[in-house]
């Protein structure tokens, strides 16, 4: 069994230090100890703690994490690309590998100047996605820092805006639908050009005048069960699951394993009040409602 990887445990987790040392929870790290650049590095800028991706008409550029993680929470704090970034779009998500994989996005899209950012989530489940969602945010993105967030566990993937949840998928396997649950997944964020659809469908190009396109990031933070790549997958899932053990991993604590009240309320706060798309209403596309919509609380 390869040694886990265990550095800089919050205060907060500090009651799951001995289970943290079996699966390898890493939290709150810099850059460098949790990602590495995946291309284009000569678009990385590293400015103290602050680190900044470019878009220019040759490249953008991405990173991804060192390990695979299975269960948990990932956080980056971002602050969007100012002014005209129509055509851009900025993504952070987790993804395991293959033709089946597993996948949670955020993707950023830009805007022409003075046009609100849109941010369109999606969850690819045994390699099929076609579940956006797009709403607007109830703040300026590219002001300042703003932390964004997956929780994965048995139960559900949440995805948060500065710990409000935006989007909630549940494990809905007791009905027949499919849930991801047993593939480690990296964590990655990428800037690039998709002048093809990204704003107002495509109708709207990138304006290459206004490059460097930058995307900023702060504060690291990976609070999961951390997966050797020597292991079996299905080893890693039962490595990361509290089944049988005397103490639960905190993310197989009741309290996570659905919303809470107020968070419910701040769900439906935003999808009454931001939500400007959603697949499970597009009929067009979609005649015969996907089964999990009919039950989902998304």
């Amino acid at each position: 069994m390869a040694v886990p990887v265990f550095s800089k445990v919050s205060v907060s987790f500090g009651l799951f230090v001995g289970l943290a040392l079996l699966v390898g929870l890493v939290a709150g790290a810099r850059f460098e100890e949790l990602y590495q650049p995946g291309w284009a590095m000569d678009h990385f800028v590293y400015e103290g703690e602050v680190l900044k991706l470019k878009l220019d008409n040759y490249s953008g550029a991405g990173f991804g994490s060192k390990s695979k993680y299975m269960f948990g929470k990932v956080t980056i704090q971002i602050k969007l690309v100012e002014g005209d970034s129509a055509g851009t779009v900025t993504a952070f998500y987790m993804s395991s590998d293959g033709p089946n994989h597993n996948e949670f996005d955020f993707e950023f899209l830009g805007n022409t100047t003075g046009e609100p950012y849109l941010v369109q989530t999606n969850v690819y489940v045994n390699g099929v996605g076609n579940r956006e969602q797009r709403l607007g945010l109830w703040f300026d993105p590219t002001t300042d820092f703003h932390s964004y967030s997956v929780l994965w566990n048995q139960r559900q993937v949440v995805f948060l805006v500065d710990e409000t949840p935006i989007r909630v998928h549940t494990n809905l396997e007791h009905r027949g639908i499919p849930y991801p649950k047993d593939q480690p997944m990296g964590v990655y964020s990428s800037i690039w050009n998709a002048d093809d659809w990204a704003t107002q469908g495509g109708r709207i190009k990138t304006d290459w005048t206004h490059a460097p396109f930058i995307t900023s990031y702060r504060n690291f933070e990976i609070d999961a069960c951390e997966c050797p790549a020597t292991m079996a997958a299905a080893d890693n899932a039962k490595r990361c699951s509290s089944a049988g053990r005397e103490r639960r991993y905190w993310w197989d604590e009741p309290t996570v394993s659905e919303l809470s009240l107020h968070q419910n309320h701040q769900l439906k706060w935003v999808q009454a009040h931001h939500m400007v798309y959603d697949y499970c209403k597009d009929t067009a596309r979609f005649p015969v409602m996907p089964a999990e919509c009919e039950h989902h609380r998304h």
